[in-house]
């Protein structure tokens, strides 16, 4: 299941059951007459079930939703002028709900920042009516549900955090894998267009990688990957992302990049990587074939196809070397 299929299962599920448990509240307070208290509790209850309508309709972008904060800020807002004008009975059984379905639709920050703004309502009001034992036990009781809600929901945003981490990164080199760079270099594109700015990307593969790794073994060519890849993190900009590919490749994506800053960049690298003793391997060069978006290159396979034709040009023209391929521009 992924994330936007979870989150919106997760929030269809909290608005629900926060609809059930609000009209149960109605039905109560109708039937024992306190029509005030049915008509707030009705209300809310709508609120949540548009907030699962609104869940339902966008399915497919759950994570940039914007409606979810409307809606709660609705709720609580409403809770909150409710409790100074009618004064419910049992106000605590009103704000818990609330307080679980703000952190659960939310993203975690907004959530309790609305959740404190409602317990400090809470609090206020409790002094004003209550004892400050009672106030104290009340709002005690609200404030660890919303700290236990908030501890859980902060470790699964770092665990699926830490399990998204894993599926982009190359576990030996530490640099982003394969996996990750279709997506982000489509981005980068759709970027350079909308924005005309420069796009450039650089293809590098290790020389001899092959001797390198029969003269130095597994171990030893994954000792080398990995230096190379801080070495390569020290090189290039902020901005730049790097990636490792198989048999001793790499890719970098260069954004607001022209022609003379990739050529720079890429004699930088096989300057810097030549001139340096690298452990157990010692001298090691690397040939760099790179490339700037020209105006009819919308896909990533035009870029990676032309950069990795200049990359197999530099092989050709001997070890240690660059080389550069002009891409075509379409006349207007």
């Amino acid at each position: 299941m992924t994330e936007t299929r979870l989150r919106s299962f997760t929030h269809l599920a909290g608005y629900l059951f926060a609809s059930l448990f609000i009209a149960s509240l109605a039905f109560q307070n109708l039937r024992y007459g306190f029509y005030e208290l049915f008509f707030l509790a009705s209300g809310m209850a709508l609120l949540t079930i548009a907030g699962a309508g609104y869940t339902f309709i966008c399915r497919r972008h759950q994570l940039s939703a914007p409606g979810h904060l409307i809606i709660l800020t609705a709720l609580n807002s409403g809770l909150v002028a409710a409790i100074y004008v009618l004064d419910p009975p049992g106000i605590s059984h009103w704000v818990m709900p609330l307080v679980l379905l703000n952190l659960l639709i939310l993203p975690l920050r907004q959530g309790m920042i609305l959740s404190l703004l409602l317990l400090a309502a809470l609090v206020l009001f409790l002094l004003l009516t209550q004892t400050v034992t009672a106030t104290v036990t009340i709002s005690s009781g609200v404030f660890a549900l919303m700290a236990v809600a908030a501890l859980y929901i902060w470790h699964y945003d770092h665990m699926a955090q830490s399990a998204e981490d894993l599926a982009i990164t190359d576990p030996v080199t530490g640099a982003h894998n394969a996996r990750f760079l279709d997506e982000t270099l489509q981005k980068e594109i759709s970027r350079a267009i909308e924005m005309s700015h420069s796009l450039s990307v650089i293809s590098l593969t290790i020389d001899y990688a092959d001797e390198a790794e029969d003269l130095h073994g597994k171990a030893g060519m994954q000792r080398l990957l990995r230096d190379l890849t801080q070495h390569l993190f020290g090189v290039i900009r902020a901005g730049d992302t790097l990636y490792t590919l198989e048999d001793g490749e790499f890719f970098l994506i260069l954004p607001f990049t022209p022609e003379e800053g990739v050529r720079v960049i890429a004699e930088r690298i096989r300057r810097t990587i030549a001139e340096q003793t690298w452990p157990l391997a010692g001298k090691v060069t690397v040939s760099l074939g790179c490339t700037t978006r020209a105006s009819s290159d919308t896909r990533t396979a035009d870029l990676r196809k032309r950069v990795r034709q200049a990359m197999e040009e530099a092989r050709k023209r001997g070890a240690d070397s660059v080389w550069y391929s002009q891409g075509e521009v379409r006349q207007p």
